[in-house]
């Protein structure tokens, strides 16, 4: 079980790195919105309030000090592709009541339903950042922030996730469930992406 908590903090890592190397390359950030402020939220809760043993304490704290990368990344590249009569004030503040909400998501589903381990709301909102990514490339005209590794390291990870969770909570439907959908959404993202690679005249493989 170690291992695979091990295999799912690395190939999780991957994906924040090969989100922020394609953020910059791409001068925009490679994470919708509103995963982004449940996915740093959930790091800080899991890091700093609900602390987890030293081994996923210290994925943890790993994962938000590189999704702090990722924020500022939203914060200078995302204001910049914003409609212009969308006003900077507007874009920030929009932002800010978006993480206030996504925090105090996480921190209530988690006391309410007593998951003190964070894996309800951690699968909760993977399964979230799967469909939003989906949105995303849908809604993008270019592969802006995005690439096949980062969609095929968060398939890894999250896979490595769910079996770790199968260990330790055999027999929960809701687990079960947030695994295969995450992996449904997951591959559905990556047979997109190849798709509009190719559309675009871009080989999905070399642009990692």
């Amino acid at each position: 079980m170690l291992i695979l908590a091990i295999a799912s903090g690395v190939f999780w890592s991957i994906t924040y790195l090969l989100i922020i190397r394609r953020g910059f390359r791409d001068k925009a950030c490679g994470m919708p919105m509103a995963a982004l402020c449940l996915n740093i939220s959930w790091e800080f809760l899991f890091s700093f309030v609900f602390v987890p043993g030293p081994v996923q304490r210290t994925i943890n704290i790993a994962w938000f000090i590189l999704d702090l990368a990722i924020v500022a990344q939203y914060l200078l590249y995302e204001r910049k592709r914003q409609p212009a009569d969308i006003s900077s004030g507007f874009f920030y503040a929009a932002f800010a009541s978006i993480l206030a909400a996504a925090f105090l998501s996480v921190l209530l589903v988690t006391r309410e339903f007593a998951n003190e381990a964070g894996y309800y709301t951690a699968f909760g909102q993977n399964l979230l950042m799967s469909i939003l990514f989906i949105r995303m490339l849908l809604d993008r005209k270019d592969l802006a922030g995005q690439s096949l590794s980062i969609g095929a390291a968060k398939m890894i990870g999250t896979f490595c996730a769910s079996l770790t969770v199968f260990l330790v909570i055999p027999g929960s439907a809701l687990t079960v469930f947030f695994a295969w959908a995450i992996l449904f959404f997951d591959l559905a993202y990556i047979v997109l992406y190849i798709q509009k690679s190719r559309h675009l005249g871009i080989n999905p493989v070399i642009r990692l």
